[in-house]
C-alpha cells in the first residue's frame, strides 16, 4: 500500500502494511571522506590507495554514513516533526552491500506493527522497517526500529 505524506501526521495516520517512499539521495566521494574522517576513519572509507587494495577494490561509505543519509531522508521526507516524539531505539541494522561514489539511494519506510500507549494516552508506538536501495535496485541497507508518536488531538465540540 503506497501513501501520500502530505500534511501534518499523527500516530493514527500509519497503518500496519503501509509504504511510503521517500525520494533519492546521490552520495559523492567527498562527503564519504568527509564523513569518514571525523566518524569512522578505516582506511576504505578515507584512503582511496588503501580502498583499492581492500575487499571493497575503492572507496566506499561507512554503514554509519548510510545510516545517518538514511535518517535525513526520513526526515526531510516525512511531515510529521510536530507530532513526533523520538524513539526509544532501532532492533536492528544490515549493511547488505557496499554504497559506493555516485550512487543514488532511494529509501522506502515501511509501517510494520502500531500500538497505542495503555499508560499514555497521548502517544502511540509505530515499529518501521526502512530500506535503502541504489540505482540498480539492490538492497544496501535495512533499519528495523520503532518511534512514538503524539496522538491526534480531539476536536472539541464547542
Amino acid at each position: 500500500m503506497k501513501t501520500d505524506v502530505s500534511g501534518d501526521w499523527f500516530f493514527e495516520d500509519f497503518t500496519p502494511g503501509q509504504e511510503i517512499d521517500l525520494g533519492q539521495r546521490t552520495v559523492s566521494e567527498e562527503e564519504i571522506i568527509d564523513f569518514a574522517r571525523q566518524f569512522d576513519p578505516q582506511p576504505f572509507h578515507v584512503d582511496a590507495e588503501a580502498a583499492s587494495g581492500s575487499i571493497y577494490g575503492g572507496v566506499i561509505a561507512s554503514g554509519w554514513h548510510t545510516c545517518a543519509m538514511m535518517m535525513r531522508m526520513v526526515v526531510d521526507g516525512l511531515p510529521f516533526a510536530s507530532s513526533s516524539m523520538g524513539s526509544p531505539g532501532l532492533d536492528g541494522v544490515r549493511w547488505l552491500l557496499p554504497v559506493r561514489a555516485g550512487d543514488t539511494l532511494s529509501l522506502r519506510h515501511v509501517t510494520k506493527q502500531v500500538k497505542a500507549s495503555s499508560s499514555k494516552p497521548d502517544r502511540g508506538v509505530v515499529w518501521t522497517s526502512w530500506v535503502a536501495t541504489n540505482q540498480h535496485g539492490e538492497t544496501v541497507c535495512t533499519i528495523e526500529g520503532m518511534a512514538m508518536f503524539r496522538r491526534r488531538p480531539v476536536e472539541s465540540a464547542d
